[in-house]
């Protein structure tokens, strides 16, 4: 290594020494010194940047009473952390998915998914409580300063090793994939100021301990397929059983002799929550992807995946080789988004056409874009409806484009309104909270409510119970309806 490289490291080493010196906070639950390369006013605009991206992607559920509820508790729990002066967003997303996930600067998320499978005002209260330590604990601090870190040390290799230079793509990766998600260890503590900030309430935190069986269950339930809150909160050992001893733990020194679990009151407020997916919000079937709020209906080619957000309905094929987005424009006509969409990817137009599908105005472009990975070729639909503007993008590389382009027209041109009646009606499955009138096994009194796509084994998940539990007059069991 010569004299210039090993004073440069040197340098790069002292500077290392001086942020590090230079930018140790003290963190609000342990008390204790650490590097944070990221301040309170830092991780307050980080969420808040985040969190238009998120409401963007899943969009808030439909339902004021149920955020004014989950509002109101997030508040008081976040009144009793260790950050009481932080200003907390609570939000309800409109996700089937089973999760809730903190962001930096005391952004807080459930989804409806989630709460479908609570059975209880003290479960939500864990699992809020949990997500409040994340916030309160800085764990996205911590790993903002591990990724940027991590940087540095890449930076100073890329520069200094050719080998290490061959493989800085493979390295990138990994550098996002370790800072994805929080540590186990981050994990414990969580739970730990869950179970604090819970108990402190009043609440029984031994609830926290059965919501974790119920994850549990599902994912025994989905074998490989990890139900969404364990795929960004990795799963520490006997958690279950460690929840339910440190519930045990706070409330032998809490001064509070009984702790609520509000199971009815919490059933009141879900009963009639949307469970699954809502086919109001478009859905596909046969071949199809229809949409019955915004009244249209467009073919899916065959065997593509289909990914439905509030944001874009996004369809691949299973090699991954070519994708078709179908997204609302913001401008008022098909040519103005037409044009809008070539300035900003300064595309090459190789066709242009004007036409009309199925009595639409539609704009038609065919655009080569040029990126530092290589050449797209992209045929593009803008297409006047009632008073959107729709667009839709299929998009391949330039060899694989002549293979794909018959199935991108295919799926455009046949955009039209909603054709099929029965789609048309479709209502969301939703929960239905029923009071029980005589004594009974689980697995009878839900052989009395049956649901067509929604087997008994799952509804029993779903109240936190088993088959064989009893039920005995004035229990109240979700079943479900359409």
């Amino acid at each position: 290594m010569s004299k210039t490289v090993s004073k440069i490291i040197y340098l790069m080493a002292l500077m290392l020494v001086f942020l590090i010196l230079n930018t140790c906070a003290t963190n609000p639950v342990t008390g204790k010194k650490e590097l944070s390369l990221l301040s309170v006013d830092q991780e307050v605009q980080l969420g808040l940047d985040a969190d238009k991206g998120i409401v963007g992607e899943y969009g808030m559920y439909d339902d004021p009473k149920i955020a004014e509820y989950v509002e109101k508790l997030g508040q008081s729990m976040a009144k009793i952390s260790h950050r009481p002066t932080l200003e907390f967003h609570f939000r309800v997303l409109d996700s089937p998915v089973i999760n809730a996930f903190a962001l930096p600067g005391g952004f807080v998320y459930i989804t409806r998914g989630i709460l479908a499978y609570m059975n209880s005002e003290a479960e939500l209260a864990g699992v809020m409580g949990h997500e409040i330590g994340h916030v309160t604990a800085r764990h996205g601090a911590k790993a903002y300063t591990r990724a940027q870190l991590a940087q540095v040390g890449f930076g100073a290799a890329y520069a200094f090793s050719e080998t290490f230079r061959q493989y800085s793509d493979v390295a990138q990766m990994g550098i996002g994939l370790l800072f994805l998600r929080f540590s186990r260890d981050q994990e414990r503590q969580s739970d730990e100021l869950g179970v604090q900030y819970s108990t402190t309430l009043g609440y029984d935190a031994a609830d926290m301990s059965k919501f974790f069986g119920t994850l549990n269950r599902l994912q025994e339930e989905s074998g490989q397929s990890l139900p969404s809150w364990f795929s960004t909160h990795p799963n520490p050992e006997d958690r279950e059983a460690k929840t339910l001893e440190l519930a045990k733990a706070a409330q032998q020194k809490s001064s509070l002799k009984d702790f609520k679990k509000a199971r009815d009151a919490y059933l009141a407020l879900i009963d009639g929550i949307v469970f699954g997916e809502d086919p109001r919000q478009g859905f596909e079937e046969n071949g199809y992807f229809y949409h019955p709020t915004l009244d249209f209906q467009f073919p899916v080619p065959a065997a593509w995946q289909v990914m439905n957000t509030p944001q874009a309905v996004q369809m691949m094929n299973k090699e991954q080789t070519a994708g078709i987005q179908f997204s609302l424009a913001q401008e008022a006509s098909a040519r103005a988004a037409a044009e809008k969409f070539v300035a900003n990817s300064q595309g090459q137009v190789t066709f242009s056409d004007y036409t009309r599908i199925n009595g639409m105005t539609t704009e038609i472009r065919e655009t080569v874009i040029t990126t530092q990975e290589g050449s797209l070729k992209v045929l593009s639909y803008f297409i006047e409806k009632d008073k959107y503007v729709y667009v839709f993008h299929g998009f391949s590389g330039l060899e694989n484009y002549p293979k794909f382009q018959s199935t991108f027209k295919y799926t455009m041109s046949n955009f039209d309104r909603l054709k099929n009646e029965k789609a048309r009606t479709m209502k969301p499955t939703r929960v239905k909270v029923v009071t029980a009138t005589k004594s009974s096994t689980l697995k009878d009194f839900l052989a009395q409510h049956p649901h067509k796509k929604v087997t008994a084994d799952k509804l029993a998940i779903v109240n936190g119970m088993q088959l064989g539990d009893a039920v005995r007059p004035g229990d109240k069991i979700k079943v479900l309806t359409e």
